[in-house]
């Protein structure tokens, strides 16, 4: 290779950085002006940096034919802020790709493609902005409620969404304890670092995180808190404590003064209904008072098994779980009541139940009774592995199945649930803050006549928390239309 060869490599890349760093104001004019929120086939661009951008569109090679490079995407942005565009969440990566193959004027595509929200930008003053957020308190502020903590603070920005007004905890004991909380949100030993800064307001027991202002209440017992007393009111409660699970247990909350509804990060008892969203989602009503968002797995599971029944039919099938450990194990042996699960975590895989399988059933009654369920506990921290083995009605090949669920990943609703990798070489550790329900390894599929066998990995605690924290949008009544829409039946 020569000189000049070797310096067009280099030459190249800065070239994409330079437009990548461009795109960073439109980007970010376009969520804190407008409220639109941005990606690149799925993935997120907002608060990202130039290597991420980057990422970003690099990604679209497994999927594509082609690559979608950051030359295609920043006139999308440039015509996209002159356009005077209503809150919507608008995937650039492929509106860019469909610009390459139509041609013609790029603001009457747009117009075409996104005209819904075009010309609907309306001005707010702060106090009409602040009185349209929704105030969310957070009950517990385990490994859940920390990341929902991270995401709702990074989500505020847009403004007309959630805003995290209180966490509420139990006194730790510790004189630092204010301290030792935020500390806990500040460094993650799994997802790193929190993404801004954090200060804390011993005096006021309360933590500044990027500008949000989060009160930290003390309390022992759900329904012993007037939430009204600091300027919170029709507050959703998100319970990430695990302790109360059934109508009763739940009901508790709306008993404080400043509570509307609550929904439960596990999976709910009794007649509570257990939502998957992307899937039963359509079930929520004005009335319900309480939710549950389901288990992590069953989150991972559904929409895939959805889409598979959707297009094949399954007869009946066993799903198989390779599950990180979780802080219920213990770290070295002790004493558990549960089977198995008192011997090191740190140390061996540990067989344990899971009723992940059955609980599908709740948010998909259509596969009721025809998937039982087993998971084996992992010495992993985080990103677990559902193998779901399946008989169908219809025959089967491996790529067929790969290509349709290629494009449910990219192409239905079901596009933030289901995402799709082709690469030989991923392990867990790859998929660490991956905000889909499950991602779909197509390099591990089996087919072989009715027989299909599918590898879904997902991170248990980011990908589950974006799940909830959709639920949670609509309970609240805050919405975005998504663009472009389906571009392929």
């Amino acid at each position: 290779m020569s000189h000049e060869q070797i310096n067009q490599h280099l030459s190249n890349w800065t070239e994409r950085e330079s437009t990548a760093e461009a795109m960073i104001p439109l980007i970010g004019r376009l969520y804190r002006k407008n409220n639109v929120v941005t990606s690149v086939y799925g993935r997120a661009i907002i608060n990202q940096s130039v290597i991420d951008i980057i990422r970003a569109h690099r990604f679209v090679r497994q999927v594509e034919d082609s690559e979608l490079s950051v030359h295609d995407t920043l006139p999308i942005l440039q015509a996209m802020d002159k356009l005077d565009l209503g809150r919507a969440h608008v995937d650039i990566g492929k509106l860019a790709v469909k610009f390459k193959e139509e041609g013609g004027d790029l603001t009457e595509f747009l117009k075409r493609e996104i005209g819904p929200v075009v010309g609907q930008y309306a001005a707010q003053s702060e106090e009409d902005a602040h009185n349209d957020t929704k105030d969310v308190v957070l009950y517990g502020f385990g490994r859940i409620g920390r990341l929902l903590a991270r995401i709702l603070i990074e989500k505020a920005g847009g403004g007309n969404n959630l805003r995290l007004r209180a966490i509420v905890v139990r006194q730790g004991g510790a004189e630092n304890d204010l301290e030792k909380r935020a500390s806990l949100l500040r460094r993650d030993s799994v997802h790193g670092p929190f993404d801004g800064t954090i200060t804390v307001d011993e005096k006021e027991s309360a933590l500044i995180a990027n500008g949000n202002y989060i009160k930290v209440i003390y309390s022992d017992g759900p329904d012993k808190v007037d939430y009204t007393e600091y300027g919170i009111n029709n507050a959703i409660v998100i319970d990430n404590t695990g302790k109360w699970r059934d109508e009763a247990g739940l009901g508790l909350h709306l008993k404080s003064k400043g509570v509307s509804r609550v929904i439960l990060t596990a999976p709910g008892k009794g007649d509570i209904k257990n939502i998957v969203y992307g899937i039963n989602n359509d079930w929520i009503t004005n009335e319900d008072k309480i939710l549950s968002a389901a288990s992590c797995t069953t989150n991972a599971i559904t929409p895939v098994l959805k889409a598979i029944e959707d297009e094949y039919g399954i007869e009946d099938g066993h799903v198989e779980t390779v599950h990180s450990y979780t802080n219920d194990q213990n770290l070295i042996d002790n004493y558990h009541k549960g089977s198995r699960r008192g011997r090191s975590a740190a140390l061996n895989m540990v067989i344990t139940e899971t009723g992940a399988a059955k609980a599908v059933a709740k948010a998909l009654p259509v596969l009721k009774g025809k998937l039982t369920g087993n998971a084996i506990r992992v010495p992993t921290p985080n990103v677990s592995m559902a193998i779901l083995n399946l008989n169908l009605k219809k025959e089967v090949d491996a790529e067929g199945v790969n290509d349709y669920l290629r494009d449910m990943a990219l192409h239905s609703e079901l596009q933030k649930q289901i995402d799709f990798v082709n690469s030989p070489e991923v392990v867990s550790t790859d998929f660490v803050g991956s905000r889909h329900a499950g991602i779909v390894d197509a390099q591990a599929t089996i087919a072989s006549g009715k027989r299909l066998i599918l590898y879904v990995w997902y991170d248990n605690e980011f990908g589950y928390s974006a799940q909830v924290i959709r639920v949670v949008n609509q309970m609240a009544g805050v919405s975005y239309p998504i663009f472009p829409k389906r571009a392929r039946d």
